[in-house]
């Protein structure tokens, strides 16, 4: 495999992205600092993780949630995405995102979460294509015309032929409405995260749109090299990492090293793994104030440690962390000393997904 000649730059209506590999949204992650430093890592595109279209349209200047809509001044191109039930509620949410400053607004028919599928949100759409079509003609009519709509499917709701069906019904209504591209994951979602994403699927979908709708795929991309192989065996037109991102930013810029012909880089040592924590744990802070900064890194410090030579007893350390004085403390024991770190095991991720 030659990852130079399957990583042709990606163009989303008229926004430049560059890179075709790309990070997720990822609900309860990729909020502005992992936004921050996926970009400062080589992510030449992130997604917003995924808000309701009542949570968007009831959205104040509170100081609890004003950060949902803010931008940091090194993140464009960055994407929202929002999900919702009916269609005038749902455009009018996409028009907040647009005004809030977000290049491309992403319409979520994928999330397999089953609160989100009980209240006729998410993948639920993809049982319904008269409902999302309708959702996405009107997304497309209200968003101005120089933002990209850009919508998140996932294979179908299950395995069925009505289910295929309904997908392409649906794959075929975006075409028709306007929408400048579409993100496949390649499970179902009665799959939800369990089970092999079917690649082959991403193929049968770009074969059916050719050049009349960007294509991008998901699902199982832990490491660089999947990224390529991906582009590779599908033909579509770029990537969206997920899981593999979360406390893993270095794998943008290993694609990045990977796509300009230079063998894979090690992974991060270390201090470097250090240094991008503290980075992370500024613009969290920065974001959401330093009283509640700690408790959200948390889960990011986790995922941080699977760089970690001895990432299980670290991983311990961190679970326990109240306090900026406590994250530090966890970094004097753990990071003081500089050594090589490691590659990402597989076993490392968890259930959490892109929505």
């Amino acid at each position: 495999m030659n990852p130079e000649t399957v990583t042709a730059p990606l163009k989303i209506g008229n926004v430049v992205i560059g890179s075709p590999i790309v990070q997720a949204a990822l609900s309860g992650y990729s909020d502005l600092p992992m936004r921050v430093i996926a970009r400062r890592h080589g992510a030449s595109y992130t997604v917003c993780e995924v808000m309701l279209d009542q949570f968007l349209l009831s959205l104040s200047k509170r100081e609890k949630t004003k950060h949902f809509l803010d931008i940091h001044p090194d993140e464009p191109p960055v994407g929202g995405q929002l999900m919702g039930a009916e269609p005038e509620q749902f455009s009018a949410g996409a028009l907040k995102l647009a005004e809030a400053g977000f290049n491309i607004i992403d319409v979520n028919f994928g999330c397999p979460v089953k609160k989100v599928l009980g209240r006729c949100r998410g993948g639920f759409h993809l049982s319904q294509p008269q409902v999302a079509i309708e959702i996405l003609r009107r997304t497309r009519d209200i968003v101005p015309d120089s933002i990209p709509v850009t919508v998140k499917m996932r294979r179908g709701i299950d395995d069925s032929q009505e289910s295929r069906d309904q997908f392409f019904q649906i794959l075929d209504g975006a075409i028709d409405a306007g929408l400048a591209a579409a993100t496949v994951h390649g499970r179902t979602v009665v799959q939800r995260y369990v089970g092999p994403s079917r690649w082959g699927f991403l193929s049968e979908v770009k074969s059916h749109v050719g050049d009349r709708l960007k294509i991008l795929g998901s699902g199982d991309l832990f490491e660089a090299q999947d990224c390529f192989r991906m582009l590779q065996e599908t033909g579509i037109d770029g990537v969206t990492v997920a899981r593999g991102a979360i406390g893993n930013p270095w794998i943008f810029s290993q694609c990045a090293a990977l796509a300009d012909g230079n063998p894979l880089p090690p992974p991060p040592t270390i201090h470097d793994q250090a240094r991008v924590m503290r980075q992370h744990f500024d613009l969290c802070e920065q974001t959401y104030t330093p009283e509640r900064a700690p408790l959200l890194m948390r889960k990011f410090c986790i995922k941080y440690t699977a760089s970690h030579p001895d990432h299980k007893t670290v991983r311990e350390s961190f679970i326990r962390i109240r306090t900026r004085d406590e994250f530090e403390s966890v970094l004097a024991r753990h990071y003081q000393t500089d050594g090589p770190g490691q590659y990402l095991p597989r076993e490392v991720h968890g259930s959490q997904e892109e929505c």
